[in-house]
């Protein structure tokens, strides 16, 4: 140890600066909603309660919006929303100085902070920062269309279309025109696409210029599970991948956990700390995080820590390494779409092991068009989104490649 001290003292400022990080997995939610649309708390006390609870990024996603420039809302509107004392919280936080109102024909008023202002007093390097983005929320053949963009320099409105794939498509090309034209990377995602029904899995499929979709979303209105006549969001993830694989040939799908939550003061709904991804990088900053999730380099989860995720291409083998939680035992399957499949059974989605223990791995035999692995812990969600749910992990599909 002492040895290592001397060294870094003989060091230049230079040098020391020059010292390459260890990649390591950083922790994010990248659908949040605030008072700048339809959630119910200030986007500071926000940004504070995911930091406060060890996550590194956080993307505040309002509806069709920025959180920039002046923008005044009625306490009777916010009170309305969450309860008598969130003004006195908010005071108790970051003091009555930072607190502005003004009565505005006897009406009186809060502004609300845009990102600019806010995130001085939260960010920290190497521990947390935010990034602006927004949930395009578009409507195609009296459905909800919605598509969330991190990393924007400026706001995009709906693209609209006649129909919900066309909406989907128009959306995504203003995405990626922003991207190109900002010069910044931008991270295009599908939103819980089982929300009214809204999106097949044949419009995930053939949207091609998109790679990421929701996997899980902490809401309990997005019909998780589906129904008799819709699949769940697993099940649709692995039809959307098997057209993808075949018929268009083009990379899968990715899946993204997150929140979308709205409420903060305790109600029923969509409230904080539900879903998150991982995201393995050498550097905290947007533009590494985003270039992470594009190459795959990440996980998603609803409460189990993966401290190892690892695809060896030379011997085509999928090995995970599970972070233990007291009282816990894990199940891993491994999921594939099969190229050819015993007679009368379905291809699509097949469980093809099933893996007890912290160090599951599996190799793939050549007859995958690709596999996932999504790992079940047996402790409960400490609050589901839906009845019986646990905790999971969800890796990105591999092996296509």
């Amino acid at each position: 140890m002492y040895r290592l001290a001397f060294s870094l003292l003989l060091l230049t400022p230079l040098q020391l600066f020059a010292q390459q990080p260890e990649l390591r997995w950083w922790k994010g939610n990248l659908h949040t909603h605030s008072l700048w649309s339809d959630g119910d708390e200030f986007p500071e006390m926000i940004a504070d309660w995911y930091r406060q609870r060890d996550y590194n990024f956080l993307a505040l996603t309002d509806h069709n919006v920025l959180s920039e420039g002046m923008r005044w809302m009625s306490l009777k509107s916010i009170v309305s929303r969450s309860d008598d004392k969130i003004l006195d919280r908010y005071k108790e936080r970051f003091g009555e100085a930072w607190v502005e109102s003004r009565t505005n024909e006897g009406d009186l008023q809060i502004r609300l902070k845009p990102l600019s202002e806010y995130r001085a007093l939260l960010e920290q390097n190497d521990q947390f920062i935010l990034i602006p983005a927004e949930e395009i929320s578009d409507r195609a053949e009296g459905k909800p269309v919605h598509i969330n963009a991190t990393n924007l320099a400026e706001v995009i409105q709906p693209a609209g279309g006649t129909t919900v794939r066309e909406a989907m498509q128009n959306n995504l090309r203003a995405i990626l025109e922003h991207e190109k034209q900002h010069g910044r990377e931008v991270l295009p995602h599908i939103n819980h696409p089982n929300f009214g029904y809204a999106i097949t899995a044949a419009d995930l499929a053939a949207v091609v210029s998109e790679q990421f979709f929701e996997v899980y979303n902490g809401h309990p209105t997005v019909n998780q599970l589906g129904d008799a006549n819709h699949p769940s969001i697993e099940r649709m993830w692995d039809l959307a991948n098997a057209i993808r694989r075949t018929e268009l040939q083009v990379p899968p799908l990715m899946g993204i956990a997150t929140d979308d939550s709205h409420e903060y003061h305790g109600k029923p709904g969509s409230r904080p700390g539900r879903g998150w991804i991982m995201v393995r990088s050498r550097y905290l900053t947007p533009e590494r995080l985003i270039q992470a999730i594009k190459r795959g380099d990440f996980y998603a989860s609803s409460g189990v820590v993966l401290d190892e995720v690892t695809y060896k291409k030379e011997t085509k083998t999928l090995k995970l390494a599970i972070n233990p939680q007291p009282k816990a035992t894990y199940s891993t399957q491994f999921i594939a779409t099969l190229r050819q499949a015993p007679e009368g059974s379905d291809p699509i989605g097949q469980v093809v092991a099933t893996v007890d223990g912290l160090n599951p791995e599996y190799r793939l035999t050549g007859n995958e068009l690709y596999v996932r692995a999504v790992v079940n812990s047996s402790l409960p969600h400490n609050d589901p989104s839906f009845k019986n749910q646990v905790r999971q992990a969800w890796t990105q599909p591999v092996g296509w490649e």
